[in-house]
């Protein structure tokens, strides 16, 4: 009796055996993954831009729209904390860094699919439609520096000194150099206008210029930042980005006497306070003389090329 039921134990684990063995030998197989089909990238972006014409604004106003939701129609950012500025942004450059963009050789997945999105001409065409937008200025961080070896001196004063004389013993240049007294950049796709940027912006790009980070095959651009930016500390690179948000030209001097005429006929209850003479030019309203303290040219400043950062209130 005993080994009947053992028989039967073992024939009935031998079926349950055989009908997994049915099953795995008559299931089908799942099918493979079909392959991903990534969206080429455009090697040839970048070079693409030798065969384009100066760009027409009018044309890249209408492209600009996709552009507005982020770095707002005008060009400034519609969120400072979030996007970048780009308006006044020389065209060169913009079209330059949107080949960049398209290439992937900078990447950025937000800039990337709208980068892909345009011909080589309509990246000039937009870049000219903000070039001749007007930037906003930021605010400087006035703050006094508590210790080490910018003891003392306001936060976007330290940035002030970089942009303005550099630093001969590091061979650091000073930054006007490249981009302006005021900012404004120069022509081309090497030397960006920089005035009015969120300082979060420039700080990074700036970290990114020092540590070599950069995906770009044609390095030579990028090789002359990240030759300035290595010696630069965090500090001083918090400060110069600062100094570079509040950067703004000042008024020429007939948008000045239109200004005083406007001023001169306000009701008195309505007038602003007299303004700041340090900034204007010394045949006007009592300036200090030429090399006097408080003067521009005591500050090793063009008098006609100066800007002044915005400063917090």
């Amino acid at each position: 009796m005993r080994q009947a039921r053992v028989y039967g134990i073992a024939g009935l684990a031998a079926l349950v055996m055989g009908a997994v063995a049915f099953a795995q030998s008559t299931a089908l197989p799942l099918p493979e993954d079909a392959p991903v089909q990534a969206a080429p990238l455009e090697d040839n972006a970048v070079a693409e831009l030798a065969d384009t014409q100066w760009g027409d604004a009018q044309r890249g106003a209408t492209i600009a729209g996709t552009c507005a939701a982020c770095h707002g129609l005008d060009g400034n950012s519609v969120v400072r904390e979030i996007y970048p500025s780009i308006a006044g942004q020389n065209e060169p450059y913009m079209a330059h860094q949107l080949a960049l963009f398209k290439s992937g050789e900078r990447p950025s997945p937000i800039m990337q699919p709208f980068a892909q999105m345009l011909s080589a001409q309509e990246m000039r065409d937009v870049g000219a439609y903000y070039s001749m937008q007007s930037a906003q200025a930021g605010i400087a961080d006035d703050g006094v520096v508590a210790a080490g070896d910018y003891e003392g001196m306001k936060f976007y004063e330290v940035g002030q000194q970089i942009y303005r004389r550099g630093d001969t013993g590091r061979q650091i240049p000073a930054c006007m150099a490249c981009h302006g007294p005021t900012g404004a950049g120069m022509p081309g796709p090497s030397y960006p206008h920089v005035a009015g940027q969120p300082a979060w912006y420039t700080a990074r790009r700036l970290q990114e210029f020092r540590d070599g980070t950069t995906g770009e095959r044609d390095t030579r651009m990028f090789q002359i930042m990240h030759t300035i930016a290595q010696p630069l500390s965090d500090e001083e690179i918090q400060a110069l980005a600062s100094y570079m948000e509040g950067l703004h030209p000042r008024p020429d001097a007939a948008t000045r006497a239109q200004m005083a005429q406007l001023q001169a006929e306000a009701p008195a209850e309505t007038r602003a306070p007299a303004a700041d003479t340090r900034y204007l030019d010394p045949a006007e309203a009592g300036n200090p003389p030429a090399g006097a303290p408080g003067s521009p040219e005591a500050s090793g400043i063009d008098p006609e090329q100066s800007a002044e950062p915005v400063q917090q209130q």
